[in-house]
């Protein structure tokens, strides 16, 4: 497993502390569901580039948190997660991951807990995504976010 991390933004520090938690974060939600070895591509901007990304890929001009693009298709369920045959792949790049780090750090202060945790949680949400989780309906909400805070509270980050 490895992640490549492209800080694109000035707002918001990144040392390697963080880039280390994104590491145990990538890692423990891609090992929750998968057994094989993936990379992945984390790209950390500010408000106006996600919104630029948002507008041209999902047709939404407003800012937003997280975004995710895959690059393989995965269909995870309770039956067959963890099943390595599912996911046999050629190309190991899972995909690509972009957070607002600005954003990350507003919703830090507006939900009351680290941005730490706060791009934590960005961060497992956008592997999901990569994963082929969705919350496009209230069971997949349901579901996607008990998985998020599986894998958090086995990283043992809290609000």
């Amino acid at each position: 497993m490895s992640v490549l991390i492209d800080n694109r933004q000035e707002k918001v520090s990144v040392n390697s502390d963080i880039e280390a938690l994104i590491e145990k974060v990538v890692q423990k939600a891609l090992e929750t569901f998968v057994e094989e070895d993936y990379e992945v591509s984390i790209s950390f901007v500010d408000n106006n580039e996600i919104k630029d990304l948002n507008k041209q890929y999902r047709n939404k001009d407003t800012a937003t948190d997280v975004l995710s693009f895959p690059l393989m298709e995965f269909e995870i369920s309770e039956e067959n997660y963890n099943n390595e045959e599912e996911y046999v792949q050629e190309d190991r790049l899972l995909g690509d991951i972009v957070i607002s780090l600005e954003r990350a750090e507003e919703q830090a202060v507006e939900y009351g807990h680290s941005f730490e945790r706060e791009l934590a949680f960005l961060v497992v949400h956008g592997v999901l995504h990569l994963l082929g989780m969705d919350h496009e309906v209230e069971e997949q909400e349901k579901e996607m976010i008990k998985k998020q805070e599986e894998i958090l509270q086995l990283l043992d980050i809290k609000r």
